[in-house]
């Protein structure tokens, strides 16, 4: 049934958070105050290791979830959609690229937990929220839930254009690879194959991220439009487009091992289940 795509994304997103979430720490640091890697590393000893694993609840709930829904929704919807598009001639590309910014779409909804999960990865608000539910209870009580949806735009953006090439490319892709014979050799190939693509949308959506992160590190006051923020940070960092993909190396090795993860291990879990 359609509830094991859900199911094999949910504890294949779990896998991966617990594994890389350190990484992801290191990444923030650098796309928040553009230092270098090793002056991020240093902040997060100085931080200590009780620190290290501060935040974790909100991605591991947000992602367990957005996964799940992007496997499972976008299987969903191409069933539904396939069904009535055989009738009417639309090319399957075409119905399968709908069906999975759908399901980016429907993603979006868990944007409070990014939003929440910046908040707590930021030092500079690290005095004023105490944990995930702290930060929610603050800003839902002192601002609305307008203000939990802050970079929805750039999430939308992302979520849709990464899904259709992610789904569109990941059989493509595996075909290059050696022919698998055993398991083991399966699961090398979903790993190359999810982390290779999982790796090259995250350089090409970076700047969309960095948008995200500036945006949400933002407590209160107007919503800029997704392209003036770029364009502050883009000045802010001395107009210079390299500047803009700063903690981009470290972004394409965790996406390389996260996507690796979640792939690979999502497509063991629906040969085992």
């Amino acid at each position: 049934g359609s509830w094991k795509h859900y199911v094999c994304g949910s504890i294949a997103a779990f896998t991966n958070i617990v594994v890389t979430f350190p990484i992801q720490k290191l990444l923030f640091r650098q796309q928040l105050h553009g230092v270098l890697a090793r002056e991020a590393v240093q902040q997060l000893q100085r931080d200590g290791l009780r620190n290290l694993y501060r935040g974790l609840l909100p991605p591991l709930l947000q992602k367990s979830t957005t996964v799940a829904i992007m496997f499972g929704l976008y299987e969903d919807f191409s069933r539904v959609l396939l069904d009535r598009a055989n009738c009417s001639g639309v090319p399957e590309l075409v119905t399968r690229s709908f069906a999975a910014v759908l399901a980016g779409t429907a993603e979006a909804i868990l944007t409070p937990f990014e939003r929440v999960q910046t908040l707590l990865q930021d030092h500079r608000h690290h005095a004023r929220f105490n944990n995930t539910a702290h930060t929610f209870r603050t800003l839902l009580t002192e601002y609305g839930v307008r203000e939990c949806y802050r970079g929805l735009v750039p999430i939308l953006l992302r979520n849709g254009s990464s899904n259709v090439l992610f789904f569109a490319l990941r059989g493509p892709i595996k075909e290059q690879l050696p022919e698998a014979t055993s398991r083991a050799g399966h699961l090398v190939n979903d790993f190359v194959c999810g982390g290779v693509l999982g790796a090259a949308l995250g350089i090409m959506f970076y700047p969309l991220n960095v948008v995200k992160s500036r945006a949400q590190s933002q407590v209160g006051g107007d919503f800029q439009p997704c392209g003036k923020v770029l364009l502050t940070v883009w000045k802010e960092r001395g107009g210079s487009v390299a500047m803009l993909f700063r903690g981009a190396h470290l972004n394409y090795h965790r996406s390389l091992l996260s996507w690796g993860i979640i792939n690979a291990t999502y497509e063991l879990l629906l040969k085992l289940i």
